[in-house]
């Protein structure tokens, strides 16, 4: 006669021979079904507002995105649409140019209407405070009093608004550069290696300084880097030094920002257009504080392939978000974020919106600390097909809902997305690391 398996002994002494190892929480945790409920352990799921405000034709047009996009009428509307869809974070950007209207004079009206619903809605905004434009009076990213300037702004900002912890003092630094000084498309619209190194470090010199003085107000600051995640694949059978050094331009931001010291093709680059040694020694005294996510931003245009005939198409998931972050992390080893995704076909948006996620997910389960994912924006855009460079009113269908106001079929299957996945922890056992009110302290690398 066989002996007794465990199993016999336990359905005759408990009546149960299938009990769930994670019966009572433990292990993995709760499934992290449900809709987001603002818990600080949370995943971070996040939509955003257009807020571009860049200047054309040699400053004399303002595009900006907000206006264009309605979102000055019927911000209210707006932020009523992010809780109905179950989202509580909101990336989310005060337009500068208008608040900031000269050394020590600010125009608060439209801010503190806004500001005030978001906190009444429990909706956590993800403050974005410089989006590819400044105010006229300042003139452009060549300006060296810009960071100044900037930083004086970001205090105001923090001062007026004690409750934000959560921050993007200049939203993609490298694309910010490069189409207004090496592209020629928007502000001081110069095409030289000199004004695109200029652009930069200024830029980042604004972001580091703005960063400190949000940190003076909120120790305890969690500093969202919004960069894009851009690469250029080349189809020939003798690779070209430019592309590699094209492929090493999109690091320069974050070299300065994290004190990480750059190839030294791109330091021999940078010192030949501008940067000075007294300026990269500066750069290289450390990481600004606040508790800092990599940001990354990613669209299927952001990926290049470069033909053998010259000609350029879409590289769109050659890597994708996954592996081209993948890069950005190895080399900064700092928490992620998924900040902005979007497709122009509303017919390919579903598909696009599960494949970025399930990017999120390959990402996590690699043990890479993904901490939120973004589908940007909240409406549809104007212009983006020229990247604003040319007024022509034409309507970008890449938002959750249309201009209207009417729910995009990519809306559904977020909604779809949030209800399976809106309560996973920020990261895998997050229950046991989440986000305090401590100030950031400094870290040790082990």
């Amino acid at each position: 006669m066989a002996a007794d398996s465990f199993l016999d002994i336990i359905e005759r002494v408990r009546g149960d021979s299938d009990d769930p190892g994670d019966k009572h929480g433990g292990a993995m945790g709760e499934h992290g079904q449900g809709m987001p409920d603002g818990s600080p352990r949370n995943f971070m799921f996040a939509t955003g507002i257009e807020c571009s405000y860049p200047t054309i034709d040699n400053g004399r047009t303002r595009r900006d995105e907000m206006e264009e996009c309605g979102h000055y009428d019927r911000w209210q509307e707006d932020l009523g649409l992010v809780r109905e869809l179950g989202l509580r974070v909101l990336r989310y950007g005060l337009p500068y140019y208008k608040v900031h209207q000269g050394p020590g004079k600010y125009d608060w009206e439209f801010a503190d209407q806004v500001m005030a619903e978001m906190q009444r809605l429990e909706i956590t905004p993800i403050m974005d405070l410089l989006h590819f434009g400044v105010p006229d009076w300042i003139g452009n990213f060549q300006n060296p009093e810009f960071p100044v300037h900037f930083a004086e702004y970001a205090a105001a900002v923090a001062e007026r608004y004690p409750w934000v912890r959560y921050y993007t003092p200049v939203n993609e630094i490298y694309v910010t550069a490069r189409v207004s000084g090496k592209d020629g498309l928007w502000n001081e619209q110069l095409k030289t290696d000199e004004g695109f190194v200029t652009a930069m470090k200024h830029l980042v010199a604004g972001s580091i300084l703005a960063t400190h003085e949000i940190a003076r107000c909120r120790p305890d600051c969690v500093i969202v880097q919004s960069e894009s995640a851009e690469y250029t694949h080349e189809a020939r059978a003798l690779p070209s030094p430019e592309i590699a050094l094209r492929n090493k331009r999109r690091f320069i931001a974050l070299d300065l920002l994290y004190a990480h010291p750059p190839d030294a093709d791109i330091f021999t680059y940078l010192m030949d257009n501008g940067l000075t040694r007294r300026e990269y020694d500066w750069f290289m005294r450390g990481e600004p504080p606040g508790y800092q996510i990599l940001g990354n931003d990613y669209y299927g245009r952001n990926e290049r392939i470069l033909l053998p005939n010259g000609e350029t198409c879409t590289g769109e998931d050659v890597f994708g978000w996954y592996l081209t972050t993948r890069a950005y992390y190895d080399r900064y080893r700092k928490p992620v974020m998924h900040t902005e995704t979007n497709h122009f076909d509303p017919e390919r948006a579903r598909t696009w919106l599960w494949k970025q996620w399930i990017n999120v997910l390959r990402m996590r389960a690699d043990g890479v600390p993904v901490l939120g994912f973004t589908w940007y924006s909240l409406t549809d855009q104007i212009d983006w097909d020229s990247e604003l460079a040319e007024k022509r009113g034409n309507v970008i269908a890449c938002g959750l809902y249309d201009l209207d106001r009417k729910p995009r079929p990519v809306a559904e299957e977020y909604r779809r997305l949030l209800e399976e996945f809106g309560q996973i922890t920020i990261v895998p056992h997050g229950e046991m690391f989440e986000m305090t009110e401590r100030p950031a302290r400094l870290k040790v690398e082990v």
